[in-house]
């Protein structure tokens, strides 16, 4: 149940945090938001504040935020359709009913022969004694359909309006939140745990372990180890991973101003490949200084950015197949084992998602943001857009490709865990 949650939170976050971004900056920019949605997939839950319906779906494999313009969800009024128009004591029609009898006051019915729902706002054609009429169409007007509302989106509020400048922030800022919300996440480790300092200073020492029974103390410095001379914690780390089951000598400087000469023989630990390393039971010396953790928490997303970078170049090389990626399956098992090492690397597992899906979701790909900020970098670059049909097709190619991409990697996922 433990991992169930966890999985469910780290999940909820990530994608929240990146819908949030898209959702945040088409606002700022004018554009009009019809659905934030988590999930895929089938509707289970949805709620409506505004001009923007907010849900929750089935799969778990991602989310969205469907801004007017992006796609087909503007009606045309083809000559001949009958409609029931319902306008306010100014005349002016605030909803448009389609494919029902209506149960509204001032209703007017018409077949209509012309109509403009995104520029000049007018629907134009025959009322009831076949004599040709022309009304105003509020902004805010509502498409009823079966019963379902939808608000019109006027040209200046749909997303291809808009500057491509303006266009591309709000796909951009998806991932730009995702890194944001790992600098937070690391951030707030660095200031409940506090930051790892970079001398050698022993935080505290596990009872029953090598260092315990050499004698070494919380607070002391090692100075030197086998006659030479250290200045760092991953100098210290080093030596003892890398000399198992053999003796070091440490000399260390205590709280207290005197020192010592320490002999402690680490533990051999035996890894998955059947290496070895060394283990004698020391923690590192944490700071909590606020200013710090703010340092602490850019460094780790930079530096996660980079590690991340290097395993995609890797996999781009060759080094990585496909067999070595992980779908939601995978990072579900993965999330089973982090829970079991505490809140911390829970935390710590999240922020390194947030990251791999920020920068997943840059790349220069169909369907994905990096592929959406490559059109409009073309776009930029010719003075004018390229043609949507294409573009479409070229979007949908990809996300073709990638569900098949999802679809291999859940079975690999399958086959590793579970056969």
């Amino acid at each position: 149940m433990e991992t169930v949650i966890a999985f469910i939170l780290i999940f909820g976050s990530l994608v929240f945090f990146h819908e949030l971004g898209h959702f945040i900056f088409a606002k700022r920019a004018g554009i009009m938001v019809r659905e934030f949605a988590i999930g895929m997939g089938p509707k289970i839950f949805g709620m409506t504040k505004g001009e923007t319906i907010y849900t929750l779906r089935l799969l778990p494999i991602g989310g969205y935020v469907r801004m007017a313009g992006e796609d087909t969800d503007t009606v045309e009024l083809q000559p001949g359709y009958r409609v029931a128009l319902v306008t306010n004591e100014d005349n002016l029609v605030e909803k448009i009913v389609l494919n029902q009898k209506a149960q509204y006051q001032n209703v007017v019915f018409l077949e209509v022969e012309r109509a403009d729902l995104e520029r000049e706002l007018w629907i134009e054609g025959y009322d009831e004694e076949d004599k040709l009429v022309r009304f105003d169409v509020s902004r805010t007007a509502m498409i009823v359909e079966n019963g379902t509302e939808q608000i019109i989106a006027p040209y200046d509020r749909q997303f291809n309006s808009k500057s491509v400048g303006a266009r591309a922030m709000a796909i951009f800022a998806g991932p730009l939140f995702n890194f944001i919300l790992a600098f937070f996440i690391f951030m707030v480790i660095g200031l409940i745990q506090g930051v790892p300092v970079d001398e050698p200073i022993i935080g505290s020492v596990s009872e029953d372990k090598p260092a315990s029974v050499a004698g070494l103390q919380d607070g002391d410095i090692v100075t030197k180890i086998n006659g030479v001379a250290i200045s760092t914690w991953e100098e210290l780390s080093q030596q003892i991973q890398t000399n198992p089951e053999k003796a070091i000598t440490l000399d260390v400087a205590r709280e207290d101003g005197t020192t010592a000469t320490l002999e402690v023989t680490p533990t051999a630990v035996e890894q998955t490949d059947g290496t070895k390393y060394g283990q004698i039971g020391i923690m590192r010396s944490m700071d909590s200084n606020p200013l710090k953790a703010v340092v602490y928490g850019a460094e780790e997303t930079y530096n996660m950015t980079v590690l991340i970078g290097k395993m995609l170049g890797k996999l781009v090389t060759g080094q990585f197949s496909i067999d070595d990626l992980s779908g939601p399956v995978g990072i579900y098992k993965a999330t089973e084992t982090v829970v079991t090492f505490g809140l911390y690397n829970v935390l710590y597992w999240a922020a390194m998602l947030s990251v791999n899906l920020g920068i997943m979701n840059l790349l220069p790909l169909p369907a994905l943001d990096g592929g959406r900020l490559l059109f409009f970098a073309f776009e930029a670059v010719r003075g004018k857009p390229m043609d949507r049909q294409k573009e479409g097709m070229v979007h949908f190619v990809g996300i073709v490709l990638l569900m098949i991409l999802m679809v291999v990697v859940t079975w690999n996922d399958i086959q590793r865990f579970f056969f």
